[in-house]
């Protein structure tokens, strides 16, 4: 069994009152939930075992409105914004990480182009492209469920660090450009209709600069798309993030998904774009949680009715991991909350701060609950074992990996822009 039944936790992670969320938010949040639980649980462990993409899911994410979920209400969709759907997205992954992480590559083409796009200031000649061209991608998501996917990653890591420019390149020609390149760890690779591709704008002669990064929906049957390479990862495994190879592509003007050079805009102006990966492991965290508590009480279904919750031992394991997992929550609301444009110094390493924390303890409280738990809970007819290692693959992700947000957050915090010790 997969699925929470009696004796599982299915409280909302961030009660509506508590947190101070309003009813539609609530709503919005609650039927995410409701969706995890009956659509997610069920299938999770065949298409982790498999490494298969979990397209039904997505199937049934269009007919839900989920595909739509941060698409502007006067265009269509659910309007989200940037809270209320980080913390749909935490409830979708309690349930299936991959399929919660699979989600946010999709709804970022959404919210990037809708809601940051809109907090960026823009000409008027510029605005009316990007309204246009956005319309186009937000009706073939809502007409045909439509998946984008985000491949980011290049070898070397630098570029999706933003410490370079992108390796894959785009070479304007008459109406659009020729693209190639490589990315790798391409979630939805073989799944997606169009691949939103981060790539660098240089013309002939041109000097590759980060500043002319652009960013392309690149259609998933375009010649010169390939998808190689065989997925068999430790977690995350129904991602299917296989290796995308773009060769000599043609990707008419109309696929962009911003305007040329307001990706990098949209990197400095509003940087909590990139916290986007955490929801998924906020909600693998409170999983683990809602396991080790079910477990020892005895009422975890599948397992024998055998109560461990009077042993010392095992109530202050249950006390460490409820206190991380608070304090995690805190800090992460705290971060989702403070999102938009331009913020200050402190918001921006407190978000740094919160996708470590997340990152960090969502593996941390998972292995405290196989330790807390014992043997019989690592069985993969249990989704324990799963939810460890989905969680410990936060940690490494691009482009805020933990290692990147400790250098930043001591950085940033010792010097102010311009200082120097020459």
């Amino acid at each position: 069994m997969n699925a929470p039944a009696a004796g599982v936790s299915d409280a909302p992670m961030f009660a509506h009152d508590a947190f101070r969320l309003t009813p539609a938010q609530a709503d919005l949040i609650a039927r995410a939930r409701r969706f995890g639980r009956e659509v997610l649980a069920p299938r999770a462990v065949q298409h982790d075992r498999e490494a298969t993409f979990p397209l039904a899911n997505f199937r049934d994410m269009h007919r839900e409105g989920l595909l739509a979920i941060c698409i502007p209400k006067e265009a269509g969709g659910l309007g989200a914004d940037f809270q209320t759907y980080s913390l749909a997205a935490a409830e979708l992954g309690r349930y299936c990480g991959a399929t919660a992480l699979s989600w946010n590559m999709h709804v970022c083409s959404t919210l990037w182009s809708g809601k940051l796009a809109d907090d960026l200031p823009m000409s008027a000649e510029d605005r009316s492209a990007h309204d246009r061209r956005r319309r186009l991608h937000y009706d073939r998501i809502l007409k045909d469920g439509s998946l984008y996917a985000q491949p980011f990653s290049e070898d070397g890591g630098t570029a999706a660090a933003g410490a370079s420019a992108f390796g894959t390149e785009a070479r304007p020609v008459d109406g659009g450009f020729i693209v190639n390149g490589r990315k790798i760890f391409a979630s939805l690779s073989g799944a997606a209709d169009y691949y939103g591709i981060l790539c660098t704008a240089r013309a002939e002669g041109e000097v590759a600069s980060r500043r002319n990064t652009l960013y392309l929906a690149v259609p998933a049957r375009a010649p010169g798309v390939e998808v190689t390479g065989e997925w068999d990862p430790l977690g995350m495994r129904g991602t299917v993030s296989r290796t995308l190879l773009l060769k000599d592509v043609f990707v008419p003007d109309d696929e962009m998904l911003m305007p040329r050079g307001f990706y990098m805009l949209a990197a400095t102006r509003w940087p909590h774009m990139f916290l986007t990966l955490s929801p998924t492991y906020m909600g693998l965290a409170q999983a683990a949680f809602d396991f080790a508590v079910a477990w020892l009480r005895g009422e975890y279904p599948g397992a024998p009715p055998v109560r461990r919750r009077m042993f010392a031992v095992k109530q202050l394991a249950v006390a460490e991991m409820r206190i991380m997992l608070e304090q995690t929550k805190a800090l992460w609301f705290q971060a989702i909350t403070e999102a938009g444009p331009n913020p200050s110094k402190p918001q921006v390493l407190r978000a740094y701060a919160a996708q470590h924390t997340v990152m960090e303890n969502a593996n941390a409280i998972a292995a405290k609950a196989i330790r807390v738990c014992g043997g019989h809970a690592m069985l993969k007819r249990f989704p324990l074992e799963r939810i460890y290692r989905d969680s410990r693959c936060g940690a490494v992700m691009l482009p805020w990996t933990a290692e990147i947000c400790l250098e930043r957050i001591g950085r940033e915090t010792l010097y102010e822009p311009g200082e120097s010790d020459a």
